[in-house]
């Protein structure tokens, strides 16, 4: 990878890869809120995805940067395969996991571009999907840790 183009047609298939594991968890999700929670997170990578398409190295400035809480709920969990038979705790550990190595991904990208508006994208890129894991986190913390 060598120009702008080359990082966002590969943060591009990285969206793609995370719309398709969405809805493949959706689709083995056992219950109706879980399915729609999996499927709205599904839409928000569409969102980035249409997002990445329509960015150019000017608009890159115009992208807004906020931190985002990392609760580190599954950085101590272990991972499961997906399956049919997974349940809503396995399903939000494997999802908050995968928004996790994308994080660690655009991280490690962002550490080795030296061309500022690359920069400015994989830390937009890292904050939208720390977001997403930390939506994945609240979830886990309100249905699965509440009750200890």
């Amino acid at each position: 990878m060598q120009t702008f183009e080359d990082f966002i047609e590969f943060a591009i298939k990285r969206e793609e890869e995370a719309i398709k594991a969405y809805g493949d968890l959706a689709g083995i999700a056992k219950t109706p809120g879980l399915k729609k929670f999996l499927l709205d997170l599904q839409e928000e990578e569409r969102n980035h995805k249409k997002l990445l398409q329509d960015i150019t190295e000017e608009k890159v400035d115009s992208l807004e940067i906020k931190e985002v809480d990392d609760l580190k709920i599954s950085d101590y969990l272990v991972e499961e395969a997906p399956s049919p038979d997974m349940n809503f705790q396995d399903l939000l550990i494997l999802a908050a996991k995968k928004e996790q190595k994308a994080v660690d991904l655009y991280s490690d990208l962002e550490r080795k571009v030296s061309k500022k508006e690359l920069k400015k994208l994989f830390e937009f890129l890292i904050q939208q999907e720390k977001s997403h894991k930390l939506k994945l986190e609240e979830e886990y913390e309100k249905h699965v840790l509440e009750g200890y």
